[in-house]
Formats: structure tokens, C-alpha cells, sequence
């Protein structure tokens, strides 16, 4: 191939068994970080490794473990092709490589030991149609040695002898390998001239001894951090709520005064502060399924993502990384600091992480401390996702419509990784739009997601995969600005489908009426235009409740001022009123929820502070006047504000005056 061979004689052997690799001394993967450190200290531009990984996640989990302790970037571009295209691929593009071990039904060492992967292609494929073995081997079926391919600008490789070792005489799956005994090299008549970087027809020998083992790092504050949350103890406000087995914790700073300190400074304080509250409930950050990540300048996402390493890392998640969203909201305009943090936790360890590191054309990768999705009873919750292109990890740059539907595809390839589909399974989604989206392109953008949803469903359906089709709501938010500049970012919730059912006492319906009348409000008509709702199996109830300024009208009279809070205090008991509603028709309760977003456009002049105390007034009085059982509320449940420019249910309408998100969860 015209490069150097570092090679290195395996020492270590399997010793860690799981899936999700962890540093441990004497394991073969060990073998491979010692290689690769000595590849990387004598040619220094070396900054990526690929590796063939197609289905395994055990050997590209195992790749990513190692690059990522080297600072290397894991590529792998052959991850989830499609194996029967794939190897056609490998084939049309002249790679000669022979079958040197069968393992596998239909497989018979005598026969196909040494023949080559295009003469075995039509035989394989009919085994597939049979037995349903994987064509390019990747369940073991059988392994290959190249002779050639277009790499092979130097030389060929040519077999001449080789004996056929049986390995296992088994009746229906023989175990055989190919030991070849001897061959040499083919010259090629064109070849290229070596880099002069380094020799090429150097063979390394690497000697290295293990290193050392390397202790977990895991965070420990500094007194700067704690002297710090000391400091800022007075602006903290913590808003938590347990239910079952999961946990929502909420924290921000109030900008009681102008700050003097930074993005950083107010990061590092409120993950410091939630990490003392998972402490008190015998938690950590593996048991964190979701994090928002609202930061107040984007300019400073790098900053936010070193501080937040700090305190989430791969070492301390041992059941995998929690996914993430991150957007810029007007923060300071709400008195709320420059960072502000909202985790969802679960307190078992029943949580499916799926974490990419790998650069491939499955979907965009994670090379960071978050991962593209998390299932946690039976609740998909995805990482929010930008239009970016997979292989070349860039933005779309044909404007809001690409980066959306790049986005949707790339939603889709994680969704099938656990079996279900955006346009079938699909709770809800949140469109984060930035202020750069022009009003023409914000027109277009549902029409453009639901006929993308559309076209998902019809070919499902041609493919005979149409399960029960989930019909999702919808929110657009307006923010200042996304990760990486982007214009567009989805944040879809699924369910997925497990194979549990709901137990007698989780059945039972509430002893409320429906029909209750709350602060003087009956059913009308027009309640339906403010309300998108999503019922699954009476497992999950999720609603969005959208005031737009025509509808606010028919609530309360329009105030001359913006921010009349007799205005606001209307507004956000109408919307408790539905919601209540809402989850006494379906059989929930407020206890049954586990997130509450409050997005309010900064425009209204309102700050978060008073927000809260006009939301937290409103949920006292519903207690009250339901004697503490108005649908399932015995005390406030948790309610977090979020500050936007605007939101609405519909891309073409985002100057609503308030949003409620509600995600309501039985099992």
C-alpha cells in the first residue's frame, strides 16, 4: 500500500466482557491503544483511524474507547450500509479477497475455503434467503484475507499453497480455517512514489509493555468551584420533581443584579448544584437520561462544552452518556443568568443508550460526552438534531428547507437502529428555529416536515412495516441561535413499543369528572385550536397548549401594556385549565408528569421570576379549589420557564404568548 506497518504480537486477552468497553489492564483492546500510541508519536499528522466496523457495535465501541483516549477520530464508513449493497460495492470496486475461515450453516470448509468473495456472492445471497446470514460475514459467518484491491498500488499478494485446517467437524455448521504455508508478493507495474514523510517499507515492531492502569478521572470540585457556588448561592433557584422511578431537575441563576461573571462561572455552578442534588437522592450522572443545555451566547459553545466535561464524562456513565440538546435563549433577558440546565433522570438502570463516535454515512456522530438517543421505558428521547451530513460531519448550505429534511433523514437512521420510525412513532417533535430562518422559509418548513413524514409512512407500508401510526404534535420555538450556526434543530420524542403490560393499579381511572369548571372556564369550540394532544395506549399523554394573540383575546381583554400581568395571570390558568382537562379525560394525573416547559417570548416584558409566581399561584389555586385531587395534584408539580423570542404550533405563526409542553408518563 505504500505506507509503514506498525504491528504488535497480542498480549492481553479478553477480559472485559460487556458491551460498553472501560480501561481495563491485560484486555486485548489494551494491545490496540499501546499500538496506536506508538503510530501516533512517530508520524504526529495522523489524526484519524479507520476501521471496517459494518453491525458490531462491540468492535466500534471498542475503536472509539481507544481514539478517543489518543484524541483520534474513529471512521467508520461501511457502519449500518446495507450488507448485500455493500458487498456488490466491494466487488465492482475490484477487491480480491478470499474466504480464509466459514463458520456458518450452507458453509463447508472443503469447498469454499479460498474461493473469492465474487465467486461466493450469488451462493452467499441465497444463503441469506435461507437462513438469513449476514453476507458480509458481520455475524461471524466467515472471515477474508485480501489479496488485492485498488490499495495495492505496490504489489499483489498471490497464495501458493495452503492446507485446510478443520477446526470443528460439526454436521450442520463445520468450523474450518484456511493456513496458508506459502506466497509471495506480485509486483505492480505503476506505483506510487512514497510520501516523504516517513519509509514505507519500514515494518515497526511495537514492544511497548501495558501502561500503567489509569484510574477513572472523576470530577472533584476545586475550591474555586465551590467558593464560587458560595459566592452565588443567593441567585440559584432549584425547581425538582420525583415520580416512580424518574427525576426532573431544573437549575438556573437569577440576575438579581448586573453579573460580573461569565458564562463558565454560572455553568460551572449550576451543574455543580445538580450534582449535589442527584448526590442527596444516592444518584449520579449515569443515571441521567437527558440533559437541555440553554446557554446565553453560542459564541461560546466551545466554552460550555469544556466546562461541561467537566462533570459528565463517558467514566462516570457507566450505562452510557445522556443525550443532549443545546440552543441559545435570550437568558439575560429573562433575569436568568447565562446558563441554565434541565436533566431527566432515571433511577434505575433499565436506560438503552445509543452513543456513535465514528465518522460513517449512518448519521451524524457524537464525539462527545452525549449520545444520539436514550430508551427509557419505552420513550425514545433523541439528542437534538441539526442538518448536518454525515460522512463530512458539515451543514446543509442550501438553507432551512435542506438542513430540515438532512435532519429528518438523519432522525430516521437512529430511530431504525431501535426498530421503530420517525413518521409511525413519533410523540412529538420541537423545531428550534433560529432568527436568521426568513419568514418565507418559516412558511414553508411544516409542510415540508409533514410531507417528509408522509413519504416515511407510504413506504413503510409498501415494505408491509406499518405498525398503529401515532399522528405527533407539533412545537416551533424562535431562538437567537443553534450549535454550529445552524438555521433549523429537531428534537423528537418516540415511543417505543415493549413488551410489558400496565398492572391492575396503574389501570385505575381517577375519581375526578372531566368535566370540572376551573376560575370560570367551560368547554367551547375554540379550545381545539389551542390544544395539540397525543395519547399512547394510556401509558403516555403529551400536550402542547399554544395562545396566540387572537385567541388570547377571547381569554382576556388585550392590556395596553405588554406586560400586564392580570393579562398573564388569565393566560396561564386558561392553559392549566386545559392541561387539567386534558389529563382527567385520558385517565392521568399531575403526578404522572414528568416535564412541564413554560416557553414565553422575552417581547412580553415579563421576567422569569414573575412568571414563576404567577404559574406557581395558579397551580396552588387548582389544588385548592379541587381539595388537593384536581387530577391526581397534591402539590405543585415541577414547571420549567424557558425563555424564547417566540412559539407557536405551526412554522408560518411563532409570535405566540405562551407554550406549554407537557409530557405526562404511566407504567
Amino acid at each position: 500500500m505504500g505506507v509503514p506497518l506498525f504491528r504488535r504480537r497480542i498480549r492481553g486477552s479478553t477480559r472485559h466482557h460487556k458491551l460498553n468497553y472501560q480501561l481495563t489492564p491485560n484486555d486485548e483492546v489494551e494491545d490496540m491503544f499501546v499500538l496506536l500510541k506508538e503510530v501516533k508519536r512517530q508520524i504526529p499528522s495522523i489524526t484519524a483511524v479507520s476501521s471496517g466496523a459494518i453491525a458490531s457495535d462491540y468492535q466500534r465501541l471498542r475503536v472509539e474507547s481507544v481514539c478517543s483516549r489518543l484524541g483520534l477520530v474513529s471512521l467508520a464508513f461501511l457502519w449500518k450500509q446495507d450488507q448485500t449493497l455493500l458487498l456488490r460495492e466491494m466487488i465492482t470496486n475490484e477487491i480480491n479477497a478470499i474466504l480464509v475461515k466459514v463458520a456458518a450453516i450452507g458453509l463447508d470448509p472443503a469447498k469454499h475455503l479460498g474461493k473469492d468473495i465474487s465467486y461466493m456472492e450469488p451462493y452467499l445471497l441465497k444463503l441469506k434467503e435461507l437462513y438469513g446470514i449476514n453476507v458480509c460475514g458481520e455475524g461471524g459467518e466467515y472471515e477474508t484475507l485480501t489479496l488485492d484491491c485498488p490499495l495495492f498500488t505496490k504489489a499483489r499478494i498471490v497464495l501458493d499453497e495452503f492446507q485446510v485446517v478443520l477446526h470443528s467437524p460439526d454436521s450442520i455448521a463445520p468450523v474450518g480455517v484456511l493456513h496458508p504455508s506459502k506466497f509471495h508478493l506480485e509486483k505492480k507495474e505503476t506505483s506510487v512514489s512514497n510520501s516523504p514523510e516517513h519509509k514505507s517499507d519500514v515494518v515497526f515492531e511495537v514492544q511497548e509493555e501495558f501502561c500503567p492502569c489509569i484510574s477513572e478521572t472523576t470530577h472533584q470540585p476545586d475550591n474555586g468551584i465551590s467558593d464560587l457556588v458560595e459566592r452565588t448561592r443567593d441567585r440559584l433557584r432549584i425547581s425538582k420533581s420525583e415520580k416512580d422511578n424518574t427525576l426532573s431537575i431544573c437549575c438556573w441563576l437569577e440576575d438579581l443584579s448586573e453579573s460580573l461573571s461569565g458564562l463558565q462561572e454560572d455553568l460551572e455552578t449550576v451543574l455543580e448544584e445538580i450534582e449535589s442534588q442527584l448526590l442527596k437522592c444516592c444518584l449520579d450522572w449515569k443515571h441521567v437520561l437527558y440533559i437541555h443545555l440553554y446557554i446565553s451566547d453560542m459564541g461560546q459553545f466551545s466554552v460550555a462544552n469544556e466546562t461541561y466535561v467537566k462533570f459528565i464524562t463517558q467514566e462516570k456513565c457507566l450505562f452510557g452518556v445522556p443525550s443532549r440538546s443545546t440552543v441559545e435563549l435570550p437568558l439575560i433577558q429573562a433575569g436568568l443568568g447565562k446558563a441554565y440546565v434541565e436533566v431527566l433522570v432515571g433511577n434505575d438502570q433499565s436506560k438503552k443508550v445509543l452513543h456513535v463516535q465514528s465518522i460513517s454515512c449512518w448519521a451524524p456522530s457524537c464525539i462527545g460526552p452525549y449520545s444520539q438517543a436514550t430508551l427509557h421505558k419505552g420513550v425514545l428521547h433523541m439528542a437534538g438534531q441539526l442538518g448536518l451530513d454525515p460522512p463530512t460531519m458539515t451543514l446543509c448550505k442550501e438553507g432551512a428547507m435542506a438542513e430540515l429534511k438532512q435532519a429528518l433523514i438523519n432522525s430516521e437512521a437512529i430511530a431504525e437502529t431501535f426498530n421503530c420510525s420517525i413518521s409511525s412513532s413519533a410523540i412529538s417533535f420541537v423545531v428550534f428555529c433560529s432568527a436568521r430562518v426568513t419568514q418565507s422559509e418559516r412558511l414553508e418548513l411544516h409542510n415540508k416536515f409533514v410531507a417528509f413524514l408522509d413519504q416515511g409512512r407510504s413506504a413503510r407500508q409498501v415494505r408491509g412495516k406499518m405498525p398503529d401510526v401515532l399522528d405527533p404534535i407539533f412545537l416551533y420555538v424562535l431562538i437567537p441561535d443553534l450549535p454550529k450556526r445552524a438555521l433549523v434543530e429537531i428534537k423528537p420524542v418516540l415511543y417505543v413499543e415493549e413488551d410489558t403490560e400496565l398492572g391492575e393499579e396503574t389501570r385505575q381511572d381517577q375519581s375526578c369528572e372531566a368535566e370540572g369548571s376551573y376560575w370560570g372556564y367551560k368547554p367551547e369550540k375554540w379550545h381545539d385550536d389551542c390544544l395539540q394532544k397525543q395519547i399512547v395506549d394510556g401509558k403516555i399523554c403529551a400536550a402542547i397548549v399554544s395562545i396566540s394573540t387572537e385567541l388570547a383575546k377571547k381569554i382576556h381583554p388585550l392590556p395596553q401594556r405588554a406586560d400586564d400581568e392580570e393579562h398573564m395571570e388569565s393566560i396561564s390558568r386558561f392553559c392549566l385549565y386545559l392541561l387539567n382537562k386534558t389529563l382527567l379525560e385520558n385517565s392521568f394525573s399531575w403526578q404522572d408528569t414528568m416535564s412541564l416547559r413554560v416557553y414565553f417570548s422575552t417581547s412580553l416584558g415579563l421576567s422569569a421570576k414573575t412568571l414563576s409566581g404567577i404559574f406557581t399561584s395558579g397551580f396552588r389555586q387548582l389544588a385548592e379549589m379541587g381539595q388537593g385531587q384536581v387530577a391526581g395534584l397534591k402539590k405543585e408539580p415541577v414547571f420549567n420557564l424557558v425563555p424564547v423570542l417566540g412559539s407557536g404550533n405551526s412554522s408560518a405563526s411563532v409570535d405566540n404568548f405562551i407554550s406549554c409542553e407537557l409530557f405526562a408518563q404511566r407504567w
